[in-house]
């Protein structure tokens, strides 16, 4: 009989702007959940998308995450540096022909499936030599993938009708946040992935991306995420604010609560150090709702 895997969690920011409140809570909820199982929390900067960065957004995070008292297992890791990783894999999957290389734009594919659903017109190949340019599908074939998500019970998905031949690779030569993001957990050796609800469609395509390669998957949490009062996620994109540093004992307390864990009012006016033990100590999976997203008013010593 082999022993189970030590725990290992991780938080994986995107570079394109500073720390906010809806990135917070899957810090603490993932942080939580590490440390409550005994097990490592590691940092993983997700920067495949170069274009998208902002320039010093890296370090301010990482400056965020220390003022708010997170302490990391190992050194953090870039996904910058894993070019050749994700190479290898490609390679691998186009020698089994498993993916192909397609013209399609998003226009293109929104004209024929109003869902965006890819319908499989470059599937059986060019009439003329793909441009270098092309992005590059894996084949979904009828492939269904069944997973129990620890927040919100079974999940189930049809890759080939909800999804469809999802890319790998992107026009211009960038690999896709799914084929990092899949790679990324196999070579860190991650165990449990707690996000959140809006990634959960992202989860069928990594679990299927690791088959295809002969790895096995972590298993997933999927919190809620927050809603602004115009009920969108609260996001870069959303102009969602940035976390004040003078303010960290306050922001954890709000995770919290946001969080499912009913902290006791007296909590928030504690210290860093006695919040984290509280968290951790009471921590409880459980407790989240499962439920797709929440509304919140962002506290006003958050913005």
């Amino acid at each position: 009989m082999t022993s189970r895997a030590p725990y290992r969690g991780r938080f994986a920011p995107s570079p394109t702007g500073p720390l906010h409140f809806g990135s917070l809570i899957a810090a603490v909820a993932s942080y939580c959940q590490a440390k409550t199982n005994h097990g490592e929390w590691l940092l993983r900067i997700e920067d495949i998308d170069r274009p998208r960065e902002v320039t010093g957004a890296s370090d301010d995070i990482l400056r965020h995450l220390e003022k708010l008292g997170f302490a990391w297992d190992g050194p953090v890791t870039y996904q910058r540096d894993r070019i050749d990783y994700y190479q290898h894999a490609f390679q691998q999957l186009k020698a089994q022909q498993l993916i192909y290389p397609c013209i399609c734009s998003r226009k293109d594919i929104a004209k024929l499936n109003p869902f965006g659903i890819y319908p499989g017109t470059c599937r059986n190949g060019l009439a003329t030599t793909p441009p270098a340019t092309s992005s590059w599908r894996i084949r979904t074939e009828s492939s269904k993938v069944v997973f129990t998500d620890q927040i919100q019970g079974m999940v189930s998905y049809r890759l080939d009708h909800e999804i469809g031949d999802f890319v790998i690779k992107r026009t211009g030569g960038l690999f896709s946040y799914q084929l990092a993001v899949a790679l990324d957990d196999v070579l860190q050796h991650i165990t449990e992935v707690v996000r959140g609800y809006d990634l959960l469609d992202s989860t069928p395509r990594q679990i299927f991306i690791q088959q295809q390669l002969g790895y096995t998957h972590p298993n997933y949490a999927h919190h809620p995420i927050a809603m602004n009062l115009d009920g969108e996620k609260l996001s870069k994109q959303t102009f969602a604010k940035a976390i004040h540093q003078n303010d960290a004992a306050q922001s954890i307390y709000q995770a919290l609560v946001f969080l499912g864990q009913s902290p006791p009012h007296e909590l928030q006016f504690e210290s860093i150090k006695r919040i984290w033990a509280w968290a951790i100590e009471h921590w409880q999976l459980n407790r989240i709702p499962p439920c797709k997203s929440i509304e919140i008013n962002q506290p006003a010593a958050l913005v």
